[in-house]
């Protein structure tokens, strides 16, 4: 509060406050052997290439509210009037883009385990796709298309490994392989095999995430 002298009489006003606008910044160190380039193509389009020894990903942020730009060899992410949503699209980007170093340099691999009781679950790659037979004693195939920047290996009859520098995609393609195999309703599996269901188990599950290199 502060006086002001107006003729004879002193009247008191609230003094102004700064407004305080939040602000938020991330720097990335870009790892040895990686390099990176920062486009902007729209208002709040940004497109971010990624290349390494192992390949190149490729990501399109498109209407975020964070500036994303290169500095003195660091990507700089920064965050102007941030409020919660605004933190965390910034951590958001933040981890893809570690993950996308990781890819380029080390690789993903995701482990997976394939698990039957009566019936034998038979797996087979052929191309560019992943056919499960004999789920449950079912005559239907399961056919699942594998992405082009995907590898999959059967390690016996018992493990799939699926590998790729994109962990967005191996990972989901390892999901779909699990969901894929599934149970609902009356067969999902139930607590020590008894109440609630037949106690089915027979399904291929992810177990494991490690890097290739």
């Amino acid at each position: 509060m502060f006086t002001v002298r107006r003729g004879s009489k002193f009247i008191i006003r609230p003094l102004r406050r700064a407004v305080h606008v939040p602000y938020a910044r991330e720097e990335l160190e870009v790892p040895q052997g990686v390099s990176v380039s920062v486009e902007k193509i729209g208002l709040f389009d940004y497109k971010v290439a990624v290349k390494g020894p192992l390949g190149s990903i490729e990501r399109v942020y498109r209407n975020v509210p964070v500036s994303i730009s290169m500095s003195e060899g660091k990507i700089v992410l920064e965050v102007f009037g941030a409020r919660k949503r605004e933190y965390a699209i910034l951590g958001t980007i933040k981890g893809e883009l570690k993950n996308a170093f990781l890819g380029v340099t080390r690789g993903w691999r995701y482990k997976l385990k394939i698990i039957y009781t009566h019936f034998p679950m038979l797996v087979k790659v052929q191309g560019s796709q992943l056919t499960i037979e004999n789920f449950l004693g079912r005559k239907s195939k399961i056919v699942l298309e594998i992405p082009k920047s995907v590898k999959v290996q059967l390690q016996g009859k018992e493990d799939i490994v699926v590998e790729g520098i994109d962990r967005d995609v191996v990972s989901q393609f390892a999901a779909n392989i699990q969901r894929a195999t599934e149970l609902h309703g009356d067969e999902k599996p139930a607590p020590h095999g008894r109440e609630g269901g037949l106690g089915v188990v027979d399904g291929i599950y992810v177990y494991g995430v490690e890097h290739v290199k």
